[in-house]
């Protein structure tokens, strides 16, 4: 099936496991593994964790490899493939990830953000193959976004273009993490979510949220939310539409200033589905410039699970 096809090896690195995968340029994986990163013991072991995988990957594979791409938390230097300051990676500073991969394997070696690599993932593999220009959302811990134009990841001047879940939608709103006031992910960033909703919960004493919690706020999560506005919960409902009223105020921002309409949503909480996405789509209709109003579209990732392992296998392709 895949005989003349290309193959890559894509590597997600996390911060709390690794994932590599020999995948073919039609975007299929066919053969994966999995690592503890081990990010406490700093730069150097999980470097050697990292070739770990790619040993395990190649040992007696009959495929022939182009190139290793990574995707990795913090800025990266595309061209130089240089991580800076990965969160969730201590002790990282300035590593050049690239040159040492590159010097073991001797394969080409292509590293960008996760957020950059999940975007050319859809690009290459996903909903975002029929368009030239998109902005790729992944909502999880934080808020990552990866900006697609005329076919092309947006870098900026250093490689930190992207960082969507730092816009601000209140100046006066809760503090980030990133220093900040009211940025995005303040709001939409799971564990910010969650704070949120249990303490929302206690002026709802009738929500059915609190059954399935058994009545334990530390319970509360995604899951548990979508089930009670799915069970018709009013306050499971608003919370959904709340989150994609104010995702839908911050993507405003964005069409405005670089006329790009279209979203592609993934991570944890896009399982929130339809209500979400509705209610990001209707926020924007309200609020962009008139002229774009009839092009906003707003579409759920396709590669779910293996985003990372093909996004980053996708930086290879694109270069090739």
């Amino acid at each position: 099936m895949d005989k003349n096809s290309k193959h890559a090896i894509g590597i997600d690195l996390g911060g709390t496991s690794i994932k590599l995968g020999i995948v073919s340029d039609t975007g299929r994986i066919h053969k994966k593994t999995k690592l503890r990163t081990e990010a406490d013991k700093g730069p150097k072991q999980v470097i050697e964790n990292i070739k770990t995988g790619i040993k395990e990957l190649t040992n007696n594979s009959k495929y022939k490899i182009e190139g290793i791409g990574i995707g990795c938390p913090g800025v990266v230097t595309p061209r130089k493939g240089i991580v800076e300051n990965p969160p969730n990676l201590p002790g990282w500073k300035k590593v050049n990830v690239a040159r040492i991969i590159y010097h073991e394997f001797e394969k080409e070696v292509y590293v960008d953000n996760d957020a950059n690599a999940a975007a050319i993932g859809e690009l290459t593999f996903g909903s975002g193959k029929k368009y030239k220009s998109f902005i790729m959302i992944t909502l999880g811990t934080g808020v990552g976004g990866g900006i697609v134009m005329d076919k092309k990841i947006y870098h900026g001047d250093f490689g930190a273009a992207g960082e969507i879940g730092h816009i601000s939608i209140n100046y006066r709103g809760p503090k980030c993490n990133c220093g900040s006031f009211g940025c995005i992910e303040a709001y939409a960033g799971n564990q910010y979510l969650r704070e949120r909703v249990r303490r929302q919960l206690k002026n709802h004493p009738g929500s059915k949220l609190w059954k399935l919690i058994d009545k334990d706020l530390n319970k509360v999560s995604p899951r548990n939310i979508q089930t009670a506005a799915e069970f018709g919960d009013k306050f499971g409902k608003r919370v959904i539409e709340d989150l994609g009223l104010q995702l839908g105020s911050a993507f405003t921002s964005l069409v405005n200033v670089l006329d790009i309409s279209v979203f592609i949503i993934g991570g944890g909480l896009a399982g929130f589905g339809k209500p979400l996405f509705g209610s990001i789509e209707e926020t924007l209709r309200a609020r962009v410039m008139a002229p774009i109003r009839p092009r906003v579209k707003v579409l759920p990732a396709k590669l779910k699970n293996d985003a990372g392992i093909k996004g980053a296998s996708a930086l290879v392709f694109h270069h090739t």
